[in-house]
């Protein structure tokens, strides 16, 4: 039986590499549990329920319908897509196989495996490929989400410093390169691979990244906007690429508390005809200022209402107190700012 094509059949080509570093083949296949699949790093629920109904196929000795399953990117699903590929190497393997013996080089791996598997899927990436001590990583694809360059980030971020606290007897370190491009999946390329440059030039960014580390390309960075704090490493030369790529390394979170300036910087654009009720603004801020309190309800398009409490303080009426809403759009998690658009109808009403 080729257990290497089942799997593939089944859309788990990405475990093809655990199943023969494990030496799982025909023989032994039928008798796999789920504890057996937790061991060898298939860290996904929904890949090892997967697996095991396939498992269980192939004991009644249907074999057919064991590989019979749906899965993504046939050759008539080929797609254009812009993805976020994030390629994590174990820095140091190769001297850690020379001075090992094999099973225990095989527990170190297995533990670095699942502790990226399990740090992806929390930041809905996709485990494309182990390679060894390399993993594949997509964000974007099968599931797409706005902000999938910033989640491929904060992955990249959490997996360096989590992988030097895996409690193995060799202290183990991580390396991340992540870029952002325009790809194709599915169609006549093998399943879950993608044509396009775009898993190059991550792969080759790790190669660049220091331990711990992670590097970005310039298509990542622009999408990440001031997330994060960077340290430019200025245009490299990598092998395969012609022309020397602009490339950063994340630093850490950045301190800017709104997620919409960090994304599309500081400078507004101006309002367009809103000039009456700027002058209301204007008006009842001067009055806030006199200590007259005054109170702003701004709506807009889709029932979008903040209400801005303009109070001066009276121990120091010249200067104003941060506005509530402001306040509480800080509070909450995702969106902390209202959008800049122009709705189609807006209003403003002065009361006090």
């Amino acid at each position: 039986m080729d257990v290497l094509g089942w799997l593939r059949n089944l859309g788990l080509g990405q475990y093809e590499a655990v199943f023969r570093e494990n030496h799982i083949d025909g023989s032994v296949l039928s008798s796999l549990t789920n504890e057996d699949l937790k061991d060898i790093g298939v860290a996904s629920v929904g890949h090892r329920r997967r697996l095991l109904d396939a498992i269980a196929v192939l004991r009644g000795g249907d074999f057919g319908a064991a590989v019979a399953v749906p899965v993504l990117g046939t050759a008539a699903e080929a797609e254009r897509r812009q993805l976020t590929v994030m390629f994590c190497d174990l820095v140091g393997s190769t001297p850690l196989s020379a001075r090992l013996d094999p099973e225990d080089l095989r527990g170190i791996i297995g533990a670095y495996h699942r502790c990226v598997a399990e740090i992806v899927e929390g930041f809905g990436g996709f485990v494309a490929r182990f390679m060894g001590d390399g993993v594949l990583v997509y964000f974007g694809y099968p599931q797409a989400h706005e902000d999938d360059a910033e989640r491929a980030t904060w992955c990249g971020l959490a997996l360096v410093d989590r992988v030097p606290q895996l409690n193995k007897a060799e202290e183990l370190h991580a390396r991340v390169g992540i870029a952002t491009g325009l790809v194709v999946v599915g169609g006549e390329v093998v399943e879950h691979d993608v044509a396009g440059d775009t898993p190059n030039l991550a792969a080759r960014l790790q190669t660049v990244a220091e331990p711990d580390t992670v590097v970005i390309a310039a298509s990542t960075r622009r999408l990440t906007g001031d997330l994060f704090e960077y340290r430019d490493l200025g245009k490299i030369e990598l092998k395969g690429i012609a022309m020397p790529v602009p490339a950063w390394q994340v630093l850490r979170p950045s301190a800017v508390a709104s997620r919409f300036e960090a994304l599309r910087g500081s400078a507004l654009t101006p309002l367009v005809g809103r000039d009456e009720e700027i002058d209301l603004l204007l008006r009842r801020w001067a009055r806030a200022k006199a200590g007259d309190g005054q109170v702003v309800l701004i709506s807009g398009a889709r029932h979008r209402q903040v209400a801005y409490h303009c109070r001066a303080g009276r121990a120091h009426p010249r200067r104003a107190p941060y506005p509530l809403a402001l306040f509480l759009l800080a509070l909450l998690p995702r969106q902390r700012t209202l959008p800049v658009r122009r709705p189609a109808r807006a209003s403003i009403w002065a009361l006090g």
